[in-house]
């Protein structure tokens, strides 16, 4: 699974101008999921957005996690992050079909709650138009398979 979580004081997404899922302090996610994944590898990925350590704390450092902020987390599917590059015009064999990555995509997503955060998403194989107001900016590449 790959995933970009950027830290945000706030984010949305909206289908056909309709907005449906939208947060304030917490992680953008923008989640992809590879042919391969499973539902081990979810788990693994939810410990690690939900443990990051990118919010202040009283010194200004990057110490303290979404918990200890209160924050909330907003997933949009984004099968985008399984890009074949190769030539000017990408290719997306690379990402898992449907079937595979829509179980695993609600299994972070109930893995999030499972610790206790509010989520918020957007709607799979939609088109989604995303803002997000970036703090600081913090984006972190996240990829289970290098974690």
């Amino acid at each position: 699974m790959r995933a970009v979580v950027t830290r945000v004081s706030s984010a949305s997404v909206a289908i056909d101008g309709v907005t449906t899922g939208a947060i304030g302090q917490g992680f953008l996610v923008l989640l992809g999921v590879g042919p391969e994944d499973t539902k081990a590898q979810a788990e693994k990925l939810a410990d690690k957005v939900c443990g990051l350590r990118v919010f202040s704390d009283e010194a200004g450092k990057m110490n303290r996690n979404l918990e200890a902020v209160g924050g909330s987390l907003l997933v949009v599917s984004q099968f985008t992050l399984y890009a074949d590059i190769k030539s000017r015009r990408p290719g997306f064999t690379k990402a898992a079909p449907p079937s595979v990555a829509i179980p695993l995509y609600e299994a972070f997503m109930d893995l999030c709650r499972d610790r206790g955060f509010h989520v918020e998403h957007g709607e799979f194989g939609a088109d989604m138009a995303v803002s997000s107001v970036n703090d600081g900016p913090v984006t972190i590449w996240m990829d289970t398979d290098t974690m």
